[in-house]
């Protein structure tokens, strides 16, 4: 009971941190520079310019269907922690003072992205979201098998920002694409962290030795699974053998593979990127 108490309060603590960040980051830099971001908060951002409104009602307004799309898909729960913490941002912005910041628009443009970044990721890191167009790209991207959920992001978010040099002109479209890739880059950092890791799949004869130096020189776990030859480039066709995947830091990758191709200069090697990771030994254990 005591560790739920503890996670629920440090959810709840992610989510209003990540609502004071991104409201610094409206409020600080890119309201008065006429920049917007992407996603339902740009459409907000973008309305207000065009209308010469407080954009407070429109990031409530613009984000009720989504929110009912995520109450009626992903839970009562996420819609809860979702629409307080998108009210707060409304409200946020709406009465809380928040000083201009600078008038440069390079670091208007990079800055706002960076704290509405760190907002969005912390609130997300708590189980909410402060903007509906996640929850729609998820849905929409299980009905569209050949479309991620960045690649429908990514299409909203072009035509927000075509949107925005017709209404705003071409600079300060410019300047809130910069803004989105801050943004974009920040929540990536928040949620998936600054040691990025590498699954490495290694098929190769030799593969006992290879995990030998794996285990035992680096201090890595590995897995091993089964799997048989089905081409027969060796001559050894359907023929079984161990083939081992392994997860490392990017640093370590270069060492790695230098110390496989020594062991087996024919081994096949496939790297691939990982978003996250729970569980299994990703530090390296002590070899001595």
């Amino acid at each position: 009971m005591k560790v739920t108490k503890e996670k629920i309060a440090i959810d709840w603590l992610l989510i209003v941190l990540g609502i004071f960040s991104a409201a610094l980051g409206l409020k600080g830099f890119l309201l008065s520079s006429h920049f917007i971001d992407g996603g339902v908060t740009g459409i907000s951002m973008l309305i207000g310019n065009i209308t010469d409104t407080s954009i407070a009602i429109y990031i409530v307004l613009l984000n009720i269907p989504f929110l009912i799309l995520g109450y009626k898909r992903l839970g009562a729960q996420f819609a809860f922690k979702s629409t307080v913490g998108i009210i707060g941002l409304s409200l946020c912005v709406a009465f809380v003072h928040f000083p201009d910041i600078t008038a440069d628009k390079l670091l208007t443009a990079v800055f706002g992205g960076v704290f509405i970044g760190v907002g969005i990721g912390f609130a997300m890191r708590g189980g909410a979201v402060l903007d509906g167009t996640e929850i729609a790209a998820l849905l929409l991207s299980r009905k569209a098998q050949l479309l991620k959920i960045s690649d429908i992001v990514l299409i909203l978010n072009i035509v927000i920002f075509s949107t925005a040099a017709y209404f705003l002109g071409i600079e300060r479209a410019m300047y809130s694409i910069l803004t989105y890739v801050s943004a974009s880059k920040m929540i990536d950092l928040i949620l998936n962290g600054i040691e990025q890791y590498t699954g490495i799949t290694v098929i190769s004869l030799k593969s006992e030795v290879i995990r030998k130096v794996i285990t035992m020189q680096m201090g890595r776990g590995v897995t091993i699974y089964q799997g048989k030859s089905g081409y027969g480039k060796d001559g050894h066709i359907n023929e079984t053998r161990d083939i081992i995947f392994t997860v490392v830091t990017r640093l370590e990758v270069p060492a790695l593979k230098e110390k496989i191709i020594k062991i087996d200069p024919a081994a096949f090697i496939i790297q691939h990127s990982i978003d996250d990771t729970t569980g299994g030994l990703l530090k390296r254990k002590a070899l001595h």
